[in-house]
């Protein structure tokens, strides 16, 4: 039995344009995303989707039994494929993502999906404090642009700069072809 999960984080409509909150490059990331899902399930890796609801109909996406919080179609779940309801921006917080790991001997852990900055950032951290060898593929992620202090930051910078911080001490970080040819 493989060693290995696959984890794909909120890849939701919401995220997709004509959704509540696009994100630049979301089309892309989760074309890349179906390709390393369908060489996951192939191999026989546990595959395992993350879903985001807020609690909150007034929230600004992601609201709850909405068309934006469904899985988008490119990266539909399987029968017998886990599926993984959190509430906040860290996947293992409060969530059975731990425990579903855990019982299947998961060593090894591949996150893609949305967004870089916030929830694959978040979730990358927690799997190397707990202990998993990680990796994120770089180029199945999306985000958006991002301000501070009156400064836009374009999404591509939030990206490439959430890339290097996982890639200096918390996660392998690959592209898809690098992955795939690993």
């Amino acid at each position: 039995m493989s060693k290995r999960a696959l984890i794909l984080i909120d890849i939701q409509n919401d995220y997709f344009n004509g959704g509540k909150w696009t994100l630049h490059g979301m089309d892309a990331a989760a074309g890349n995303a179906a390709r390393i899902l369908e060489a996951a399930r192939q191999a026989g890796d546990l595959v395992i989707h993350v879903r985001h609801e807020f609690q909150s109909a007034d929230a600004p996406f992601f609201t709850p039994a909405s068309d934006g919080a469904r899985i988008h179609a490119s990266v539909q779940p399987l029968a017998g494929e886990a599926v993984v309801l959190k509430h906040r921006v860290n996947a293992f917080l409060d969530t059975e993502l731990k425990a579903l790991l855990d019982q299947a001997a998961i060593e090894q852990v591949t996150l893609v999906g949305a967004m870089s900055h916030m929830c694959i950032d978040a979730a990358a951290r927690a799997s190397s404090d707990f202990g998993y060898a990680t990796c994120v593929v770089h180029d199945a992620c999306a985000t958006r642009e991002q301000t501070f202090e009156g400064q836009s930051i374009g999404a591509a910078e939030v990206h490439a700069a959430y890339m290097a911080a996982l890639a200096f001490a918390y996660a392998q970080v690959l592209s898809t072809e690098q992955y795939l040819a690993g």
